[in-house]
Formats: structure tokens, C-alpha cells, sequence
């Protein structure tokens, strides 16, 4: 599995063959189907343990705190780091998302990591950390942020997962207008990217 999410990464999805992961391997075919009745069934589990690695990792980070937004920063971070160490498997991600065939699969998984995050806001809201407000509607924008950074300075542009995060971070708890958080750390890493191009990094976050 390992072998093929990497290629799936490298060449794409389709342009890949059992016959390729097989030969590269040095195996035979009846090996595979020893495993898997099909490639499309093989794409399927790559996804399903993917998403299943990361939550195991965002469970790790967590651990028994007990304070929620703490909860959610440690998950946005572990989030992060999963990502910039795994992005064959953000790769793949991205072509599952825009897939009809494995969008299915994907979504069940984003469906779990949604449930996770609403558990911490609520218990936010509850402690009065967090303003009241509709929960699925906060999970989801903390989630688009996280991810649309992650792909667009982690994948796409090599950006330190760290300082990446530490936007997220300080987006999802200041917001634009922001306080303390947002502004202190908004602050120190308002240059984000800056020594490769120049620029500060979009302020534009799409949920997805």
C-alpha cells in the first residue's frame, strides 16, 4: 500500500497500472489479488488508512487535555505536521476530493474528523471560551483553513508546517479583525513566505 500510494502520487491515479506496482515491487500479479480484488479497491484502503493515520495522530497530540481550545490547536497542529510528512498522501487526497468514484470514501472520513472537532467546539462554547454559535458551522471553517493553508504554503510551496500551523492557529482563534492571539502571532509571522516570494501569504480561505 505503501509502495502504490506513492506512485498513485508521482504519476497519477489512472496512468498507473496493477501491472507497474507489481513489477515495481518485484511480485506478481497474483499477489495483488491475493490482497485486492482491484486497483479501485486498493486507491479505497490507501484512503481509508490515510485518514485513519491522521486522526491516530491528532489523537496522540491531544491526548487527555482537557482544556477545548487547547484541544483544537493541538489537533490544527498535528494536523499540519501530518500533512507536510505525509504529502504523497495529501496528493492523493486531492485527487479522491475531485473524484466522483472515491469522493464517497473520502467524505466518510472527513465526516468522522468533523464529528471530532465539534465535540471540542461545543465543549468551547459550553465553557464560555469560545462565543455561542452554530458548532458545524465553526468546525468546518477552522477545517477549511487548515486545510486551504496546509495545501497552498505546506504542499504547494514548501512553507515551514510550523509557522504554517501557527497561522492556522491564530487565524481560526483571532479571526481577521482579531485580539490578542490573532495579533501577536499574525504579527511575528506576517511575512510567511516572504524569501520565496515576496509576498504575504493569501488571506483567502476557501472551505471545502
Amino acid at each position: 500500500m505503501e509502495y502504490a500510494a506513492r506512485r498513485f502520487a508521482a504519476h497519477g491515479y489512472h496512468p498507473t497500472s496493477v501491472a507497474e506496482i507489481v513489477d515495481g515491487m518485484g511480485v506478481g500479479k497474483g499477489v495483488f489479488y491475493w490482497y485486492f480484488s482491484s486497483k479501485e479497491e486498493l486507491f479505497g484502503e490507501i484512503l481509508r488508512e490515510a485518514q485513519q493515520d491522521l486522526r491516530r495522530a491528532q489523537q496522540a497530540v491531544i491526548g487527555s487535555e482537557e482544556d477545548p481550545v487547547r484541544r483544537i490547536t493541538l489537533g490544527i497542529r498535528a494536523s499540519m505536521a501530518w500533512l507536510a510528512e505525509n504529502r504523497h498522501l495529501f496528493t492523493l487526497f486531492e485527487f479522491a476530493s475531485s473524484d466522483e468514484h472515491f469522493r464517497p470514501v473520502l467524505r466518510h472520513g472527513q465526516d468522522v474528523a468533523v464529528a471530532d472537532v465539534v465535540r471540542h467546539v461545543k465543549d468551547a462554547i459550553v465553557a464560555g471560551q469560545v462565543a455561542d454559535g452554530d458548532p458545524l458551522v465553526m468546525t468546518h471553517a477552522i477545517l477549511g483553513v487548515t486545510n486551504q493553508l496546509a495545501r497552498t504554503f505546506v504542499l504547494h510551496r514548501g512553507d515551514p508546517p510550523d509557522e504554517v500551523a501557527d497561522y492556522a492557529v491564530s487565524f481560526c482563534l483571532g479571526g481577521l479583525i482579531g485580539g490578542r492571539v490573532g495579533g501577536l502571532v499574525g504579527a511575528r509571522l506576517g511575512t510567511l513566505g516572504a524569501g520565496r516570494t515576496g509576498r504575504r501569504p493569501s488571506s483567502q480561505v476557501t472551505a471545502r
